[in-house]
Order: structure tokens, then sequence, then C-alpha cells
């Protein structure tokens, strides 16, 4: 019997919501290399549409959202809202809904040297994962507006994939 949404192919986006959406262009353009796509205009509802589609106080408006697209089929959409009801702090990894973005590399130290010129705050040192993830690395970093983004790089592989009939997903090698 089969398992899951009849019909999923994978990840169509992930949204992320911003407080300036200029510095946020900037981030993923010139930073992490995305390619501007297209942008949707402000939304705003005089009915409770907001709260019913979208979970927020219904006298929010949409600004603007701006879609992007990095490397091997990740899509951005990026929003601004006017929060009627105010914004919360990001959370934090251990929070509910905690999140951050890990973006593949095949060459560590060129991508943090990069990081680094860019002026972008990383989160330690690159850290070697063990036990069935033995052969990555692995680097957290700041956005402008404080959200997480992770670098991970195993060009060699991982330890579990020696015996896994089932490998996650490689943005290097998306055919696999």
């Amino acid at each position: 019997m089969a398992h899951g949404i009849p019909g999923l192919k994978g990840t169509d986006h992930i949204g992320i919501t911003v407080p300036d959406l200029d510095e946020a262009e900037r981030f993923f353009v010139d930073i992490l290399g995305a390619d501007p796509v297209y942008t949707l205009g402000a939304k705003q509802s005089d009915d409770d549409w907001m709260r019913v589609h979208i979970g927020v106080d219904p006298r929010t408006v949409i600004r603007e959202i701006r879609f992007y697209r990095l490397g091997n089929g990740t899509n951005f959409e990026v929003f601004k809202y006017d929060a009627a009801d105010g914004q919360q702090p990001q959370p934090r990894n251990s929070d509910i809904g905690g999140h951050h973005v890990a973006l593949y590399v095949d060459d560590m130290a060129a991508a943090v040297e990069y990081l680094h010129a860019q002026g972008i705050e990383t989160m330690g040192e690159p850290t070697a994962s063990k036990q069935s993830a033995e052969g990555q690395h692995w680097l957290y970093f700041l956005s402008p507006w404080g959200m997480q983004f992770e670098l991970v790089s195993f060009p060699g592989g991982k330890a579990y994939e020696s015996s896994a009939q089932v490998k996650l997903w490689h943005p290097a090698r998306p055919a696999e």
C-alpha cells in the first residue's frame, strides 16, 4: 500500500518572512548567488481571508513577495508583512518551529572563506559529523536579519550511504 500524499514530488519552495526585502535580496542574490525570478504585490483583505488561509491576524498586510531560485532546485518565497498584531522574535533552533536552511557546497573551506570576506557572521568553525553522517562537515551562519543558515559538505558521501537502500537527496547529484 502506498503511503504519503499522492503525487508528491518534493519541495517546491521555502517561505521566509524578513524585516527588509531589499536587504534580503542583497543577501540572497549577492551572497548566496540566487537568481531573482518574480515579484507579487500587496495582499490584504477586508474579511478573515488572511486568518483562514495563512493563519495570521485578518488585518495583516503582505506588502510584497519576492521569489528566488538558488542553484539546483531550491526556490525561496520571501515575504514582507505588516503584521497587525506585532511580530514575534525569531525562534531558536531549540524552540517549537525553530529552523535553519542547509545549503550544500563541495568545498567547505572556500565557502567559509567567502562568507568571512563578505562580512557574514559564522557560528564557530566547521564541524565534522560522526556516526551515520561521518564524512560530512557543517557550519552555521547568519543572515543579516539573524536567520540561521548552514553550509554542509560531503563530497565523498556520508557513512550511512555504504549500506543504505534509500539515500538522502543530494543537490550535486539530483538524478540519484
